[in-house]
């Protein structure tokens, strides 16, 4: 299993090499919310679609 920070450097690694500090930042954003979806499904924290359409059929 990959550590943060290697998926941080394979992210990195895989952007051009005239990539500006804002799309690595953008990178590592991504990265980083991508880690704490998977970490809230895992916990149970979600939202079934079905559950949404009854939310917006309230509305």
């Amino acid at each position: 299993m990959e550590t943060l920070k290697q998926k941080a450097i394979k992210a990195i690694s895989a952007l051009p090499e005239n990539a500006d500090l804002e799309e690595i930042m953008y990178k590592l954003y991504v990265i980083d919310k991508v880690r704490k979806g998977e970490k809230a499904i895992k916990e149970g924290n979600y939202t079934t679609s079905k559950d949404l359409r009854k939310e917006i059929e309230s509305w």
